[in-house]
């Protein structure tokens, strides 16, 4: 056989195969769906293979993007082995805030039940356990920096002069009525201690001042309804106690408060520890006020200090 009937008759077969392959591809066929007992065509697809390749591919892909869109942005990645609830870390949060909340609050009822027992059983109240009592969730008020209006410092001024003639007018008054309560009421002393400063009307020192042992139990003077109990600037944490007769005790300067506004004590009742909070304190004491009628009288007059 001739030799150049091989080498025309290679490169004409590898071309047909090629044209048979992609031939196939694009070969028209159809899918029926017959009837098994009468042979009746229900329906029929016209297909080809290429067009089903495309098919599944589109589809295959359409299917992975949605799979992938509901995985990334939708709850129900949680039912998926591996992955959490996507609500976990903020509950979690939540948690962890409530319960450090409780703690403190735990933590401050009992420092505040242990000293109650300790001013009870007469014992001296730790310094630490004060802060803890008398700590809250708002600013330190000895770190608050106020400045007065002059709206406010006229104000001020306008009061004491229309108050300060009062005071003077009532004065033997006053130290009448003393005696005569003195004598039918019992007034107990406030704080065991030696008095450092007494009361002077004229130089407006309305009570007197008492120096104790540190952490001493400031008590009331007499049965009463609490009216006042709150921090200032000048006088620092005070509690002020209505009593019958249209008489006021006030206890200023202390350190902590033991009663709320409201509050019904009876004489002898611890009501605060002394301290030396507020602007005119000058060392821990108690300053210790008594009024009647608004005006304010001598506390010896009532209470017998040592």
């Amino acid at each position: 056989m001739h030799p150049d009937f091989f080498t025309g008759f290679m490169p004409d077969t590898k071309k047909k195969k090629q044209k048979r392959w992609y031939n196939k591809l694009r070969n028209k066929y159809r899918l029926v769906v017959l009837n098994d007992d009468t042979y009746e065509e229900k329906f029929s697809f016209r297909l080809s293979r290429l067009n089903v390749f495309v098919t599944v591919g589109f589809t295959s892909i359409l299917l992975i993007i949605v799979t992938i869109f509901l995985i990334a942005f939708t709850p129900l990645r949680e039912y998926i082995p591996g992955y959490t609830d996507v609500t976990l870390s903020r509950r979690v949060n939540d948690l962890l805030q409530k319960t450090d909340s409780l703690e403190n609050i735990s933590r401050q009822k009992a420092a505040y039940i242990e000293n109650i027992r300790r001013i009870i059983e007469g014992e001296d109240i730790p310094f630490d356990s004060l802060g803890q009592v008398a700590s809250s969730e708002s600013a330190d008020p000895d770190q608050i920096q106020y400045r007065r209006s002059m709206e406010d410092s006229l104000l001020r001024e306008e009061y004491r002069t229309e108050t300060s003639y009062d005071l003077y007018y009532n004065e033997n008054e006053e130290l009448t009525i003393a005696r005569q309560s003195r004598s039918s009421m019992f007034f107990f002393n406030p704080l065991e201690g030696i008095v450092t400063s007494e009361f002077d009307l004229g130089g407006k020192h309305y009570g007197i001042d008492i120096v104790s042992k540190p952490n001493e139990a400031v008590k009331a003077t007499l049965d009463g309804t609490v009216i006042f109990a709150d921090w200032s600037i000048e006088t620092g944490y005070t509690i002020s106690i209505q009593h019958q007769g249209n008489f006021i005790s006030v206890y200023k300067h202390n350190s902590v408060l033991l009663k709320e506004q409201g509050s019904f004590v009876k004489a002898g009742d611890p009501v605060a520890i002394v301290g030396e909070s507020g602007e005119l304190s000058t060392g821990a004491h108690l300053h210790f006020e008594l009024w009647y009628n608004g005006t304010p009288v001598n506390p010896r007059d009532y209470v017998a200090f040592k």
